[in-house]
């Protein structure tokens, strides 16, 4: 394990055009460690000059070096990032566990599977076909090809950094785009530290950038640039409605994966310690700090006291500690303002009729750290304020159901649709409710999974587009279509129709 001094502030420079420079205004701002409630790094704060420098190094990067260097000599510098993180995998989960709270068994175990997001499109980099057209006109030829549709901004939240960042970075790179990467404020250092890794690969200078910053002199001007192209984005609903207004300048293109309030249906067939533990994945794996994170619960009845009780003392066991500590469970939030929400949140549900049946309160042992405990609560109406606001932390709303049809229009009775559950051991019911379910994400009998090869994104308010898979590759391309003559005669006169 490597070892941060905690003592010593560490500083972080923005990446612009392959160097390492501190904000054109000497700003900087501090990164919390969510575990102590203390200042551990100072950031370079980006602001509208270093916006424009990262930009326009991109926009130089892309019609320059990058621009003539093949498909399969791309792939080999995303396969080359790959490699450096597998091989500083253990620094990479470290730097995160610091800056967001998240354990440290499962950022190192992140950062070293993320390896295969780049090397899966470092393979496809050379194998993104155009196509000849059965033309209906006589003696003209017509092909297309894909083209990189120029400058890539993309927008990156502090949860699961290094998989938000591959699934945009390396298709945009794969086919031939140029990147920002714009970090969050809120933990800024892991992608800080992924730019010296990018650096290592020798990848030309301006292809890639990383800076962060606050949104009135850093996001808004990234993503309203005239010189970008395409915006990738990842974050919260509020944020997204800015990010399209700002897009309306430029006229760019626009992925958006938003938040959700998944739901996960428990039929009273389902094998109850799968569900059991894939339930318990899906709302305290990483404290509930995931955009897929299942946390609306709809038990069958016939097995509703049984899992309730059995769920709930799951819950109360779960260790909750230092992040960095083999034996913690879970860890603390990544900010204070999360925890102040789901405590407010709790209260309203509370006073509406909600039970708390575990948790619900700040972990009393630890005086510093925004620790909050593994919380269930029982709701007899699903639209009270924790079972139908995206809380971002380990709070399970509880809900029974009779019959299929009660339950799909309880899923579907929501504004979010990226993910849903589904546990049952007849195929029937998997497949009829996970059709009739409006999520872009539905797993059977398990939960949490994540592979460079399948598509990730949702409906409704969940967003729009999708990340991962061989179809988002082509999302960072534009179709050229090219007529060609071919025949030995000269062109018909143009005023004369037959």
């Amino acid at each position: 394990m490597i070892i941060i001094n905690t003592k010593i502030m560490k500083h972080y420079k923005l990446y612009i055009n392959g160097q390492f420079v501190d904000s054109v205004s000497k700003k900087t701002f501090d990164s919390i460690d969510p575990s102590t409630e203390e200042s551990w790094a100072s950031i370079a704060e980006a602001q509208q000059e270093d916006v424009n420098n990262a930009v326009e190094s991109a926009y130089e990067a892309f019609h320059g070096e990058w621009s003539k260097i093949s498909p399969t000599e791309r792939g080999k510098f995303i396969r080359k990032i790959g490699d450096q993180l597998k091989k500083n995998a253990e620094l990479l989960g470290e730097i995160e566990t610091k800056d967001t709270g998240k354990i440290f068994k499962e950022t190192k175990f992140q950062a070293n599977y993320i390896a295969e997001f780049y090397y899966y499109y470092a393979g496809l980099a050379d194998k993104i076909e155009g196509s000849t057209l059965p033309i209906d006109k006589k003696d003209i030829q017509v092909f297309t090809t894909r083209e990189p549709v120029g400058v890539v901004a993309a927008i990156i939240p502090w949860n699961s950094q290094q998989f938000l960042t591959a699934i945009k970075l390396a298709p945009a790179l794969a086919m031939g785009n140029t990147v920002i990467i714009k970090a969050s404020e809120v933990a800024p250092t892991p992608l800080l530290e992924l730019a010296k890794l990018i650096n290592k690969v020798g990848i030309p200078k301006g292809v890639v950038n990383i800076i962060t910053g606050f949104a009135e002199n850093c996001s808004k001007v990234l993503t309203s640039h005239k010189k970008v192209n395409r915006v990738a984005f990842t974050g919260g609903m509020q944020t997204a409605k800015h990010i399209i207004k700002n897009s309306a300048e430029n006229l760019s293109q626009v992925t958006l994966e938003l938040g959700g309030k998944s739901p996960v249906a428990v039929f009273n067939d389902a094998k109850i310690d799968n569900a059991i533990n894939g339930v318990t994945a899906s709302i305290f794996g990483a404290s509930g700090q995931s955009c897929i994170a299942g946390s609306r619960l709809y038990i069958h009845k016939n097995i509703y006291r049984e899992f309730l009780d059995k769920i709930s003392k799951i819950s109360k066991s779960i260790i909750v500690g230092a992040p960095m500590d083999k034996n913690t469970q879970m860890g603390p939030l990544a900010t204070l303002n999360q925890l102040n929400n789901i405590k407010e949140k709790i209260k309203e549900t509370i006073k509406q009729g909600g039970k708390l049946i575990s948790g619900g309160e700040k972990v009393k042992q630890y005086s510093k750290g925004w620790y909050f405990q593994p919380t269930i609560i029982e709701c007899d109406n699903h639209n009270l304020p924790v079972a139908e606001n995206e809380l971002f932390g380990p709070v399970l709303s509880v809900m029974k159901f009779s019959s299929e049809e009660e339950v799909i229009k309880l899923m579907n009775d929501n504004t979010y649709g990226l993910a849903a559950g589904i546990f049952t051991e007849n195929n029937g019911v998997a497949l009829r409710v996970s059709k009739a379910v409006r999520s872009g994400i539905v797993f059977v009998n398990t939960y949490r999974l994540i592979s460079p090869i399948a598509p990730f994104g949702g409906f409704k308010n969940s967003g729009f587009g999708r990340e991962s898979g061989l179809e988002t590759i082509k999302d960072y391309s534009n179709i050229k279509t090219t007529w060609i003559n071919t025949s030995k005669e000269t062109m018909g006169d143009p005023f004369i129709i037959k």
